[in-house]
């Protein structure tokens, strides 16, 4: 492999494991964000629109000749030649497949860097947004508590205990009044078994007295 195919699979490895470090959970938006708007990152990304376009143009002009190469070997592999020389074209056309791949897949990865690092830094936004709203929401219900409990005065709130006091014992009375019924009804109740008891007893006996 050349030295600019070399460098150009280096920069392609190095854009995989980005994609893998932002991917995975070790590092919240939030930290992503701190870092996006860091000093070192602030000096980059300055200049990073007229980065990112320069090296896409370059890796478009190494894709294209990738494809040239493509086509060009294609053709001498589809010709019966020699052996040699069919086996040679054969491995251009490999290694011109290969430049393609690699050259492909590095325009893919600079797009999906550029778009988790938007991603990530609208993210970390929302959550700032989300955790505003809902301070600001448990500060309108602690106010609206606060002032309902200030609206009424001490005076009503005497009134409204002594309306319940006075409730209470007159249920307290009612109560007491349905517990006398009660024990009066169970005082008739044993009364009239008592009787009913004589009266089963006197029958016995009258019965017995005509045997």
């Amino acid at each position: 492999m050349s030295i600019q195919w070399t460098c150009i699979a280096g920069f392609l490895y190095f854009e995989v494991a980005v994609v893998i470090i932002m991917m995975l959970p070790i590092f919240s938006p939030r930290r992503w964000n701190q870092f996006f708007k860091s000093r070192l990152f602030f000096m980059v990304q300055h200049h990073a629109g007229a980065y990112f376009y320069v090296l896409l143009g370059v890796l478009v002009l190494f894709l294209i000749d990738a494809i040239r190469e493509m086509k060009k070997y294609a053709g001498d592999a589809g010709a019966h030649i020699h052996l040699a020389t069919e086996l040679k074209g054969s491995v251009k056309l490999f290694r011109a497949q290969r430049n393609f791949y690699i050259t492909g897949f590095a325009i893919f990865l600079a797009f999906v860097i550029r778009r988790l690092v938007n991603m990530l830094i609208i993210q970390d936004e929302l959550t700032k947004k989300a955790e505003k709203i809902i301070k600001e929401a448990e500060a309108t219900v602690k106010l609206a508590k606060s002032t309902v409990m200030a609206s009424k005065p001490d005076d009503t709130i005497q009134n409204e205990t002594e309306e319940l006091k006075s409730k209470l014992e007159q249920a307290q009375d009612a109560l007491n009044a349905e517990k006398s019924r009660v024990k009066e009804l169970e005082e008739h109740v044993s009364m009239w078994k008592l009787r009913y008891e004589q009266a089963v007893r006197s029958k016995e006996q009258a019965a017995s007295g005509d045997q």
